[in-house]
């Protein structure tokens, strides 16, 4: 009985730390959303650059592929005069975190074309061999008001 009740114990000790690790990694990545917002919103596409993994994919809501490079260019390109997250989550599996969230926001386009945009969002972060989290993927589905 006592060797059963230990196993369950230490099994418990287990599952805790698991979920805490998890919670851990979840607040992690949610701060790393919470920075790209802040580099949308203060229009300085530096504070993302370094979020975003050397083989990132970008799937915009209008269906274009573009990978860092070019994911980059476009950001440094965009004009934001607002732009707000909503209804963030982040579930972690592993080395691997999906976040998703909902995205309003308001500027200019490289073109100079004003812009009034409400999406959601999937982000795919992946934690790398050195210990950080990078974003390897997002995508963006318009939303119709």
């Amino acid at each position: 009985m006592k060797n059963r009740l230990g196993w369950c114990s230490l099994a418990l000790v287990f599952l805790a730390s698991i979920a805490w690790a998890q919670s851990g990694t979840e607040k992690a990545v949610a701060a790393l959303e919470q920075k790209w917002l802040l580099s949308q919103q203060t229009n300085n596409p530096d504070l993302v650059a370094p979020l975003l993994a050397d083989k990132f994919i970008e799937t915009t809501a209008d269906g274009k592929i573009m990978d860092k490079t070019a994911a980059l260019a476009m950001a440094k390109a965009m004009k934001y005069s607002s732009a707000e997250y909503s209804d963030v989550k982040v579930t972690a599996f592993g080395n691997t975190a999906i976040a998703t969230g909902g995205f309003k926001a308001k500027g200019t386009d490289a073109s100079g074309k004003p812009f009034d945009d409400s999406e959601r969002w999937t982000d795919t972060w992946m934690k790398m061999p050195d210990g950080k989290w990078q974003c390897i993927a997002t995508a963006a589905t318009p939303v119709k008001m």
